[in-house]
């Protein structure tokens, strides 16, 4: 098993509330996690807006990508930032996963 992967099977098994994977990377683009309960708390408040905005950003980006005509150097710019948007909604996407397997 990866290290990752141990660490995400003891953070999940943690007593005393729900891990989350948080919507931003820590130092050297490592996983953030928070210990929640049901009710959530000011980092779970602060994630689920992150998740919002950065989902936001990413339906806009999209919409900039199918203009015609775009320059070459805007190109290579959109393409910078939607890789960077589909790296956060694919951290979002996990993070919601992980909480709907508990659910079940």
């Amino acid at each position: 098993m990866e290290p990752e992967a141990e660490a995400d099977t003891e953070a999940s098994e943690r007593p005393g509330g729900e891990v989350r994977l948080l919507p931003w990377a820590g130092l050297e683009g490592k996983p953030c996690y928070v210990i929640t309960d049901d009710q959530g708390g000011p980092i779970s408040r602060i994630a689920d807006s992150t998740e919002s905005i950065q989902l936001s950003m990413g339906t806009e980006l999209l919409a900039h990508a199918l203009l015609p005509g775009i320059p070459h150097g805007e190109l290579c710019f959109l393409a910078e930032r939607l890789t960077e948007a589909l790296g956060d909604a694919l951290r979002i996407a996990e993070s919601r996963g992980r909480r709907l397997r508990r659910l079940n």
